[in-house]
């Protein structure tokens, strides 16, 4: 059984909405209001097993609280398909991730996660995007846990609230790639190395997407931090 049905004999298929990207490559996506590309709808992913209980309470921009780790930005872009891919204006972002050690806040105690964090809500917050449709979020790297590639997990709304899509975010991989540089980087406390990780080929959520279309970008180093950006495109 592929892991996308056995999520829905789990009742959480209703998490899962539409996907879409854009395959316009001429514009700096963190920038522009406006494409002329066509814009595909992508593959839509679960938001489970740890998806943020209460978004509403977590308005931040500064989703670290007390995680430590190598400095990441992330900025993404909301578009609207429905509008030529321009910026979507007002859309509400909640984003989710894993800390260093590849653990989530708000879940614990169980055999998913055996370390009990059901009381705290680290990386974990929620944005409006501007006029661009952008936001951003000042995190930390995440680390990687049992069966799972590096990624982000979004959760777009309308202005209304009414929900878009869910999705997640992956990253680039390869030899000189940020994560191969940081899950190396002992001394920033990511131990696990690369021994047992799962590569996006290999991993039940991203092995699908043939296109690349939920691959992030990301620049920096170890030692300045890293920044990730990544276009979304939803019809509105």
């Amino acid at each position: 059984m592929e892991r996308k049905q056995f999520l829905k004999s789990l009742g959480i298929s209703g998490l899962l909405l539409p996907l879409l990207s854009c395959n316009d490559e001429s514009e700096d996506p963190t920038t522009s209001t406006t494409s002329t590309g066509t814009c595909t709808i992508s593959p839509s992913e679960t938001a489970g097993p740890f998806p943020t209980k209460d978004p509403s309470t977590l308005v931040k921009t500064d989703i670290r609280s007390d995680r430590t780790g190598i400095a990441f930005d992330i900025k993404i872009t909301i578009q609207n398909q429905n509008n030529s891919c321009a910026g979507l204006e007002g859309a509400i972002v909640d984003i989710w991730h894993c800390d260093k050690d590849g653990y989530y806040s708000e879940y614990g105690g169980s055999g998913m996660q055996t370390v009990n964090f059901t009381t705290v809500h680290f990386l974990r917050g929620r944005q409006t995007t501007n006029s661009s449709g952008v936001v951003g979020f000042t995190s930390i790297f995440p680390g990687w846990y049992s069966g799972r590639a590096t990624h982000i997990h979004v959760h777009v709304y309308d202005s209304t609230g009414k929900s878009l899509l869910v999705t997640q975010i992956a990253f680039p991989e390869g030899t000189d790639s940020a994560v191969v540089q940081v899950n190396a980087a002992s001394s920033s406390g990511y131990t696990k190395g690369m021994s047992g990780y799962t590569y996006n080929k290999s991993d039940n959520v991203f092995s699908d997407d043939t296109t690349g279309a939920e691959i992030s970008a990301i620049s920096g180093s170890v030692s300045a931090g890293y920044a990730l950006t990544h276009t979304i495109v939803v019809s509105a």
